[in-house]
């Protein structure tokens, strides 16, 4: 990053616009304005100048504010280098994913990662779940959610500067855009100037890559839904289904419109999370700060060493404004915490590097707290406190979700059995007295082999079984493959008046031995 600072310690470009604000001290208030003293301060900095100004018509007042062009200057530091890791890392599973593969036996797909519509099964590496067994997919999303809270108790919206979807692609086109029209100043004066051949060339090759992107990420996501090499071909070749071309398109367009132009308007606008975020925090959360004990008053580096060769106070920010030129959602972060500021870090990376130019300490932007600032400012010594009783119930909470998760996992069996009692007629009554009802028994086997099961009934006193056109002794069920048959249950015992007796069906694997069970009801006059 290049960082242009005057002989008075300004930016050019900073100083150039009068209306920004200049607070002399900054409150921690919770997302609130700059302050001085108890007064709210607005764009104008002087009471003359707030005379001055005009009175709005309220009739002339917009519902919504209009949107600002953001031009976010290209920085250096740690917390860019985490953002470029993690993309790399976060994309590079997204799109190469489903071309990883997993040995599961001849009769199986060898994809690792698979949503098997026609199937209906879902097959991650060696976990293969059932339509029946989607309680596993509740709980990974309630183990997400729990995740989150816990990010969140700590450091904030991390998730939301890191690992976010909008933010990951978002970070990808704003690469290509400097690749292509050069940084903040560059792509600038590009905007304002007039449109040439270059311009247009430049625009074209930037919203071609953008494009393309888009397309692979759409291409990306049917992949994970069929066979991904025979998908490639199909879809290069036109023989892939109709709905594979529409999925593409659709996030295709999605991926282009909110990536490449709506980008800080969905973290600000459409995402719910930063309202459900601000509504979780509390004061021990670490989030991206300004010291504004240490960085006010502000001024100019020639005039804040003259302060303090005078022995008047003098903070370290030399309102260069780089804080605010990095920042993806254009938030100045020395106004305290606010709803678009989505905790990138990148404002941290911008003001250390000021920081070593003008040889003040780092760290005047950090990952810190409210407590410990207010702290500071008592002259009180103050702990960091990760662990507090909001971090222990987010960890417990999450630690028994996985535990059960785990166990359930471990324990759940490779056969099932379900029945359903025919409802019309509930029951029969046959010429020699004797009571019969009717089921709809179901079979599942859920190894990757043929398997023989015996089924017998439990429950009813003197009831005997009969499968139609099968025996109860050898029951065939191919391998990953459900069965259903239709089971008579009769019983010569006298049933009192409306009877409801309980009813088990049971299998029994042939070769291991393993069993599975049904209850259900056995109906009487």
């Amino acid at each position: 990053m290049n960082v242009i600072v005057s002989a008075s310690g300004e930016c050019p470009e900073t100083r150039a616009d009068p209306t920004r604000v200049r607070p002399q001290s900054v409150s921690p208030a919770r997302g609130g304005w700059p302050t001085f003293g108890k007064q709210p301060m607005t764009a104008l900095s002087t009471k003359s100048e707030q005379k001055a100004a005009p009175v709005a018509d309220p009739d002339d007042i917009p519902l919504y504010e209009a949107r600002r062009q953001i031009y976010p200057q290209s920085v250096h530091g740690r917390f860019r280098t985490i953002k470029w890791i993690v993309l790399a890392v976060t994309l590079g599973i997204y799109y190469f994913l489903p071309f990883v593969r997993w040995d599961r036996g001849p009769d199986a797909p060898n994809q690792a990662v698979l949503i098997d519509f026609p199937a209906r099964r879902f097959y991650f590496f060696f976990l293969e779940i059932w339509p029946q067994e989607f309680y596993y997919v509740a709980g990974l999303l309630i183990l997400a959610a729990l995740i989150l809270f816990l990010m969140n108790a700590v450091a904030g919206r991390v998730w939301c500067g890191y690992l976010c979807p909008q933010t990951v692609w978002t970070d990808l086109f704003m690469a290509v855009e400097r690749l292509v029209e050069g940084d903040r100043r560059e792509r600038m004066r590009s905007d304002a100037a007039p449109w040439s051949m270059e311009k247009f060339a430049h625009k074209t090759l930037k919203h071609s890559i953008w494009l393309l992107i888009a397309w692979w990420t759409g291409g990306a996501w049917v992949l994970y839904f069929a066979d991904a090499p025979t998908l490639v071909v199909e879809l290069a070749t036109f023989q892939a289904p109709a709905v594979a071309y529409m999925s593409i398109g659709i996030l295709t367009f999605t991926t282009y419109a909110l990536a490449g132009h709506m980008r800080e308007q969905v973290c600000t606008y459409m995402c719910p999370w930063p309202r459900i975020q601000a509504a979780l925090t509390d004061e021990y959360a670490l989030n991206v700060t300004y010291a504004y004990d240490r960085g006010e008053p502000r001024g100019s580096l020639k005039k804040a060493e003259a302060a303090r060769e005078k022995g008047l106070p003098a903070g370290d920010c030399v309102d260069c404004g780089q804080c605010v030129a990095v920042c993806p959602t254009g938030v100045d972060i020395r106004h305290g915490m606010q709803l678009p500021c989505i905790q990138c870090g990148l404002c941290i990376d911008a003001c250390n590097t000021v920081m070593d130019k003008v040889g003040r300490p780092r760290d005047l932007i950090s990952y810190d707290s409210e407590a410990n600032l207010e702290a500071r400012l008592a002259h009180k010594p103050f702990t960091q406190r990760i662990i507090r009783p909001r971090t222990i119930l987010y960890a417990v909470l999450i630690c028994l979700a996985a535990g059960l998760m785990l166990t359930s996992l471990i324990g759940r069996s490779t056969e099932g059995l379900a029945a359903i009692h025919d409802r019309n007629p509930l029951y029969v009554r046959l010429s020699d007295g004797s009571v019969r009802n009717a089921y709809t028994v179901r079979l599942i086997n859920k190894k990757l082999e043929e398997r023989t099961f015996i089924l017998s009934v439990e429950g009813v006193p003197g009831a005997t079984m009969e499968v139609i056109g099968d025996n109860a002794d050898g029951l065939t069920i191919g391998p990953d493959q459900t069965r259903e048959i239709r089971v008579l249950v009769t019983t010569h015992d006298k049933l009192a008046s409306q009877a409801s007796l309980p009813i088990t069906f049971r299998i029994r694997d042939k070769a291991s031995g393993l069993t599975a069970a049904v209850n259900d009801h056995f109906i009487g006059p």
